[in-house]
């Protein structure tokens, strides 16, 4: 029995030798063949096979300038392209995975095709019983019609020599099978509907109004004959329903008979000029007038139609909706680390007057609330006019500016300073200290509802994110009145403790503790800004580090001139004020310039050690994984977001999850938007959303994405998976049973 393996391995190399010298050598692409107007060859995504794992084998046509092969569907004439495999016994091959086409029309005739290339991908699974050092030889026999003004049907055979290995060789990059499977449609995240009055046949897509305002181009291809007359013009407009194709009926096309199916390929124009083409299925049931009335609001509403509450449900979201959970997701604000140690300290200055005179209370609670409201106004006010020059911007979109990220590091240290002792201007600034009672008191409450805003932006809680989404791509007063909401839910705490009597009669009595418990929260300041020290070394590496640690070094001499020279004469307090002024403008204003442009790629999937391995999120990835058959978890996250990092730390470092990943054969993508890119945000925005965090699961069944809630715990991530693993499995039973 030992001498088997070195058998295989002798058997192997004969194998190979033999098909060296007849011409075809062990290689991941075939020699081309075919004629003067076709050329193909065979492409294999591995080096080398495994025994039992799928791996991908595609067929890639090279066509002369002015002809064309032929799509699954021809249209009113012509031939697809046909495959015969010869593979060895066990292994098996599935069906053509067609990218999307493009229309030629000759004179009345209308056909769907390819011109100057096309892949077509096949899987291929050989069989469990390979061994390493073996050979799997793949023959193709392909049947194709070409076409220019006369067509010329054609044949060739392509064949291929793998070599078996375990575990399998790494894949090949092939720019073509990238490209193609690009190309390949993938289920619409959106709604559709169509009706039929007459030969006159509407398709309706429920696209968000941030999608369908950069539509340039849009064309349904059928997926057989029978039901869209091919020849006839397609025009599309936007409605309030959504995106809405105009297009005529096949003679004869019953709508009862089968839904309405094919490939609806929309391009857009992206922020940067660009154009960005995307396929998507569309399988939709024919009703008659009023069916699309059904399909509700999509760009009208502003959103994806798609809404994640605590229990990741989904629904349409309207504008009283809107401001509920915006009201609803500026109350729990309050609780996310970056906001709760700033109210901390407001509330402890409320310690200070327990008992006092409730008038000066209400008109703390009031300046505090105006600030809030001034902050959420102002940067509702900034979104609005980008977003009128043609940014694509989202909710925290300031922090993926390097130089905000530095000067909110620098005031988190300056707070801290200031709770420490160690700087005594502006105390009141932040309502502590002697002067809460004063006038400087309520400025300082002021100024802390704005600090408070600052520190919000970084977080989404549960709630606010469909309402943040809803906001951005709704019209100017609409978006004002929800960003509103949202401050008067994050002041909303605080604004009740000023003005019922009651609430403050929970409070503690003053008492040295104060001082103490005043100089324990500088620490929570000093830790936010040492996380944004962190955020910014992912976005401007060393230098950025080097730059943020310098200007809190200046800050700290600062703050040491200052205290030196408060009792001297007014000569020395001069001179130390001067030298503290110049201090700050060398912090504030030179050293931001030391950063470096922020960097364009991914930097979120260095930021820990995942359990659950990643890949870098891109369209094409994802329409790839989705093709194969498999559930697909997205995580779109930032460095920046808070809560994202908490969701990451409790529920993707857990060994059950991973386990779980590693049971359903879920691929798992990271979208990562510390930088800016637009890509990203205009994902975010086709499902409802302006910020991070989004999770999205797609099934393995092919269907729409579940979006899963902002605050993942492990049983909810768990639930989820199982689900997405085993969708396929469901269909199909469902569809075996007897109806």
């Amino acid at each position: 029995m030992r001498a088997l393996p070195r058998l295989h391995w002798w058997l192997g190399l004969l194998f190979g030798v033999t098909a060296m010298l007849g011409g075809q050598a062990l290689a991941a692409e075939s020699s081309p063949a075919g004629s003067e107007r076709v050329q193909v060859r065979l492409l294999s995504d591995v080096e080398a096979v495994a025994p039992g794992v799928p791996f991908t084998l595609a067929l890639e046509q090279r066509i002369i300038p002015g002809w064309h092969t032929y799509w699954k569907n021809p249209g009113d004439s012509g031939l697809p392209t046909e495959i015969a495999w010869q593979l060895p016994e066990g292994a098996t091959a599935g069906e053509i995975l067609w990218p999307y086409p493009h229309r030629f029309d000759v004179g009345p005739i209308t056909n769907y095709g390819y011109s100057d290339q096309v892949v077509l991908l096949n899987e291929i699974t050989p069989p469990a019983s390979l061994q390493a050092g073996e050979v799997f030889p793949v023959k193709a026999a392909v049947r194709w019609l070409v076409c220019e003004e006369i067509c010329i049907p054609e044949e060739t055979e392509v064949s291929l020599l793998l070599p078996v290995g375990d575990p399998p060789a790494p894949a090949v990059d092939h720019p073509q099978l990238a490209e193609a499977r690009a190309d390949l449609p993938v289920a619409s995240p959106w709604a559709s509907a169509a009706e039929l009055s007459g030969e006159d046949l509407t398709l309706v897509l429920a696209m968000p109004r941030g999608s369908l305002e950069s539509v340039v181009e849009a064309a349904f291809f059928p997926d057989s004959w029978g039901q869209v007359l091919h020849s006839a013009p397609q025009s599309f407009d936007a409605t309030s329903q959504g995106l809405r194709l105009a297009l005529e009926a096949e003679s004869g096309f019953d709508p009862k008979a089968a839904p309405l199916s094919g490939v609806l390929v929309v391009t857009e124009r992206l922020p940067d000029g660009s154009d960005a083409t995307r396929a998507l299925d569309i399988k939709t049931e024919v009703g008659d007038a009023g069916a699309i009335a059904a399909l509700g609001g999509g760009a009208g509403s502003g959103s994806a139609s798609l809404l994640t509450m605590g229990g990741g449900g989904a629904g349409t979201i309207s504008f009283l909706p809107a401001l509920l959970f915006a009201f609803l997701g500026g109350i729990i604000l309050n609780l996310m680390p970056c906001v709760f140690p700033v109210l901390s300290i407001k509330i402890l200055s409320l310690t200070q007057k327990v008992g006092g005179e409730r008038r000066t209370m209400r008109r703390h609670g009031y300046a505090y609330t105006l600030g809030v409201l001034a902050s959420f106004a102002a940067l509702a006010g900034l979104l609005l006019v980008l977003r009128a020059g043609g940014e694509a911007l989202g909710w925290g979109f300031q922090f993926q500016s390097p130089t905000f990220t530095m000067l909110m590091a620098l005031l988190f240290f300056a707070l801290g300073l200031m709770l420490s002792g160690a700087l005594t201007i502006g105390a009141s600034l932040i309502g502590v200290g002697s002067g809460v009672a004063g006038k400087p008191g309520m400025s300082g409450s002021f100024f802390t509802g704005i600090v408070a805003t600052l520190a919000a932006t970084p977080c989404t809680a549960p709630f606010m994110g469909a309402a943040v989404g809803y906001a951005v791509s709704a019209s100017g007063a609409t978006a004002m009145a929800v960003f509103l909401a949202l401050g008067f839910g994050l002041a909303l705490p605080y604004l009740l403790l000023t003005l019922v009597p009651r609430a403050l009669s929970w409070l503690p009595k003053p008492g040295p503790w104060m001082e103490r418990l005043k100089q324990a929260l500088a620490f929570p300041m000093y830790g936010a800004a040492v996380w944004l020290v962190w955020v910014l070394s992912q976005q401007s590496g060393s230098e950025g580090v080097l730059a943020a640690l310098a200007a809190m070094l200046l800050l700290a001499l600062g703050a040491w001139i200052f205290e030196t020279t408060r009792g001297l004469k007014l000569g020395g307090r001069l001179v130390g004020t001067t030298a503290v002024v110049l201090l700050l403008l060398a912090s504030v204003v030179a050293l931001p310039r030391l950063l470096p442009p922020a960097a364009t790629g991914p930097v979120v999937a260095a930021m820990e050690d995942d359990l659950v391995p990643s890949e870098p999120y891109s369209r094409e990835r994802l329409a790839a994984l989705r093709s194969e058959g498999r559930p697909v978890f997205v995580n779109f996250t930032a460095a920046w977001c808070i809560t994202c990092l908490v969701n990451e730390e409790i529920a993707f470092n857990d060994e059950e999850v991973a386990a779980a990943f590693l049971a359903g054969d879920v691929a798992y993508l990271k979208g990562d938007w510390t930088n800016r890119d637009p890509l990203i945000t205009e994902a975010l925005a086709e499902h409802g959303r302006s910020g991070v965090p989004l999770y999205l699961l797609y099934p393995d069944n092919g269907g729409p994405p579940e979006i899963l809630p902002q605050i993942l715990t492990v049983a909810g991530l768990l639930q989820s998976l199982a689900a997405a693993s085993d969708a396929k499995t469901t269909q199909q039973a469902l569809a075996s049973e007897p109806q």
